[in-house]
């Protein structure tokens, strides 16, 4: 396998923040584990629900990758309106702050505020950008990498 030293980097890099923010998901009051999360990982991986083209942008050979949100099983999956980060660290009073949602809470969330990759495309009403999803499970993403290794 061929590496980018500079992915390494940044996943290192991310696997730092990722376990300093650990502990703040697992502390919120309305959290995954309380819904009835059960993942199979420490940590979990990061994806958007939906395109993101402004992600995209951000790395001159990005690709994008989808997945059903059907693969992935109602226990292993998380969602943030929003990036984490900016979504539990803002005090703006918005409604679907500092929480996690399941994968049926975030249909209603939806359904309500819209998709933030729509509404908010430049950036210019707020840190949303996208709805982030936490997969907390590797069987779905193994078995693609598996199909892609074909």
């Amino acid at each position: 396998m061929i590496y980018d030293t500079r992915i390494e980097a940044l996943q290192v890099n991310v696997r730092k923040i990722i376990l300093k923010f650990d502990g703040a998901l697992k502390q919120k009051p309305e959290n995954y584990f309380q819904k009835g999360g059960k993942p199979s990982r420490a940590y979990p991986h990061y994806m958007t629900l939906g395109e993101c083209p402004w992600l995209l942008d951000w790395y001159p050979e990005a690709k994008s990758l989808q997945l059903s949100v059907d693969q992935f099983n109602a226990e292993g999956i998380s969602f943030t309106y929003g990036d984490l980060f900016p979504t539990m660290r803002y005090k703006d009073g918005k409604p679907y702050r500092n929480q996690v949602y399941t994968k049926d809470e975030i249909v209603r969330v939806i359904e309500q505020f819209g998709m933030p990759q729509e509404w908010n495309t430049s950036g210019d009403k707020g840190p949303e950008r996208y709805i982030e999803a936490q997969i907390w499970d590797d069987k779905p993403i193994n078995i693609l990498l598996e199909y892609l290794e074909k």
